[in-house]
């Protein structure tokens, strides 16, 4: 793990791999932190060098500031790109679940000509109701993480995952408890203003690959099918017993996806 200093915040980030590979920068979900990719990371290291990093407030990259009110998904596009540019690469391959493909979309709205590809996972153009995200930033805020993750990480894991991994569910419970309740707040307040419904309309796209679960209940398939039609790509793979979060309950299945994509 390294650090590096943007805009007066510190962000945590792996970078691994052979240099003269292509570059595969992956973002992780909300509450969650770069650690989900870990067991996919052998197998994409035979093909890419691979970026992954924390996000404000989460693992160990700095919380937001206490100066700045809003965190807007540009915030975090401008992150991807500087860590792609201190990685030396002009252009990357670039996945994101959940909140991590709201980065993609955004990358994908305003930075096209960056990606090479992407593979978006459990996302969509829009994700809940502006109302809920307000309505959980101010509970996280009152409540605190620790608290509020009893009922919230449940909703990740579909019941394949936690039957084979009996102590996910509670690992994650003290990761997530451990995460910065501002940032995180903003961040859904982030989530309930974001709207990429008509942002690709006239878009020059790269390789776009979009991926639901049916067994996720924060972002289920319909809302992939939404993000395939607003991007304009072939209907979404919809995976079997599958949750929220498919680097932590199927990495091999995911793996070949990212592979075929660097083709």
């Amino acid at each position: 793990m390294a650090f590096c200093t943007h805009n007066g915040r510190t962000i945590s980030y792996r970078l691994l791999g052979q240099a003269n590979k292509p570059l595969l920068v992956l973002a992780h979900p909300l509450g969650m932190t770069q650690a989900i990719w870990d067991d996919m990371l052998p197998a994409l290291l035979t093909q890419f060098r691979v970026l992954t990093w924390d996000l404000p407030g989460h693992g160990a990259s700095s919380a937001w500031p206490q100066a700045s009110a809003a965190i807007e998904a540009e915030d975090l596009a401008q992150e991807a790109l500087m860590l792609a540019k201190l990685a030396g690469a002009e252009q990357f391959h670039f996945a994101g679940t959940s909140i991590g493909g709201v980065v993609g979309q955004q990358l994908l709205s305003q930075h096209a000509d960056k990606l090479l590809s992407a593979t978006l996972t459990n996302t969509g153009p829009v994700i809940g109701t502006a109302d809920g995200w307000q309505q959980r930033s101010a509970m996280i805020m009152d409540k605190g993480l620790e608290a509020m993750a009893v009922d919230i990480v449940p909703r990740w894991f579909g019941p394949t995952a936690c039957e084979q991994q009996p102590a996910l569910v509670e690992g994650w419970r003290v990761q997530l408890g451990r995460t910065d309740k501002r940032s995180y707040a903003l961040l859904c307040e982030m989530l309930g203003r974001c709207n990429f419904t008509e942002a690709f309309k006239g878009k020059i796209l790269p390789k776009v690959q979009v991926i639901a679960g049916t067994d996720d209940v924060a972002t289920p398939p319909s809302s992939l099918e939404a993000l395939s039609s607003a991007l304009g790509v072939a209907a979404p793979l919809v995976w079997e017993n599958v949750g929220h979060v498919p680097a932590v309950e199927c990495p091999e299945r995911l793996v070949e996806v990212f592979k075929s994509l660097a083709k």
